[in-house]
């Protein structure tokens, strides 16, 4: 990690013209990111498509669906343990290099007409709804009991089964699913949707960035030019809300005043 930032540290002192032949940070985020794809992203499949709970990921313990990797991952990997630790460590860099719906998301954010990397009155009060996400899922998997929803039929073909799914399901899994589907949907017009305005597992992380080690920030130098906005997935600067620590506006700052580290004050 000391030989990283080292790194890092020395192509952030480098002319603009430099730093744009040095390996671009961006293809080993895409790297991180194909890579949890492989491990995570039928856990993320089956936590939309299949996951009988409306908050999924939380009660694999209690699922009858053995077939998904989330009860490795949550009951023997011990997940949960792990990505409070990488919050501590790197802050809400799991968003931007290791989420397999956060990938999706960006991927789908290519082809929007809306990036949304402007700071106005839409953009400013957007992202708080996360929060309220968050509070829902909080309710239902407290307050709620968790109830299952769903019964997750296992016959014939793959595809074939998850219309038994949807069939059999109550109305407030269909609610649910419709709900994550829409915005995923909504994420080829406004870059983003989702991971920005809606994620409740987003929503912690960025309450939690905060107490991060490691982390991308303005220095003093910053002149407000917002360079870093325009080539930003979020639409966000270092440090600031829905900020992922992904790296991507590391090269674009004309002033040199964007840093990865420990931010020293």
């Amino acid at each position: 990690m000391p030989e990283i930032m080292e790194a890092v540290g020395q192509s952030l002192e480098t002319e603009p013209d430099e730093k744009s032949k040095s390996v671009p940070l961006r293809w080993w985020r895409r790297l991180s990111q194909t890579a949890f794809l492989l491990v995570l992203g039928q856990w993320s499949f089956y936590g939309i498509f299949r996951c009988p709970f409306i908050v999924p990921y939380v009660s694999c313990q209690n699922c009858p669906v053995i077939t998904c990797h989330g009860r490795l991952l949550t009951m023997f990997w011990g997940f949960w343990l792990l990505l409070p630790l990488s919050v501590l460590i790197f802050g809400r860099a799991f968003c931007g290099w290791a989420c397999p719906g956060g990938l999706v998301n960006q991927l789908l954010g290519m082809l929007a007409p809306a990036k949304l990397r402007i700071k106005n009155a839409f953009t400013r009060v957007v992202p708080y709804f996360k929060y309220l996400g968050l509070a829902v899922a909080l309710y239902i998997w407290w307050a709620a009991g968790q109830p299952r929803e769903n019964v997750p039929i296992r016959v014939g073909e793959f595809f074939s089964s998850i219309a038994l799914t949807f069939e059999h399901a109550n109305i407030i899994w269909l609610v649910r699913t419709f709900f994550v589907l829409g915005f995923l949907a909504m994420g080829i017009v406004l870059a983003n949707a989702w991971c920005r305005f809606a994620c409740p597992a987003g929503g912690i992380l960025e309450i939690l960035k905060p107490v991060s080690w490691f982390k991308v920030f303005k220095n003093n130098k910053c002149d407000d030019c917002s360079d870093c906005r325009k080539v930003c997935e979020m639409g966000t600067r270092p440090a600031e809300a829905d900020c992922t620590h992904c790296c991507d506006c590391l090269h674009v700052c004309p002033q040199n005043a964007i840093e990865i580290g420990r931010r020293k004050f």
